[in-house]
């Protein structure tokens, strides 16, 4: 995801400029491509006190906006290495994103000890 809770039009200034193998140097920083530019900042992040039924809701619509990017990769491993604490990236939540980072954390401590990884389903 592109936005933040309290930027529009500066995000993307703020999201570092990333190119994937794939492209040709002559286009433009990840986020350009980007569909959530076309979407409220508010679908990928939860107002305060949202209730649970509500941030369900709005992260699925926010998870189906990330379903059909072009950037979705680039967009996922950005929140990751950030690592972003809020809102749906590359279509993960926060929280799955923390799932992610640990699973990763666990198997680079499996190689470091000489021990078979485990595989991740997601990222």
């Amino acid at each position: 995801m592109l936005h933040t809770p309290h930027q529009s039009l500066q995000a993307a200034a703020t999201v570092p400029a990333q190119r994937t193998p794939e492209r040709d140097d002559q286009a433009g920083p990840w986020h350009a491509d980007a569909v959530c530019r076309r979407d409220e900042a508010g679908l990928f992040f939860a107002p305060s006190k949202e209730p649970t039924a509500a941030r369900l809701s709005r992260e699925q619509a926010a998870k189906r906006v990330c379903s059909g990017c072009p950037v979705l990769v680039e967009c996922r491993e950005h929140a990751l290495v950030m690592p972003e604490p809020y809102g749906v990236w590359g279509g993960l939540t926060a929280a799955e994103r923390r799932v992610v980072l640990s699973r990763r954390r666990r198997a680079a401590q499996s190689a470091a000890a000489g021990q078979p990884a485990e595989v991740s389903r997601i990222a």
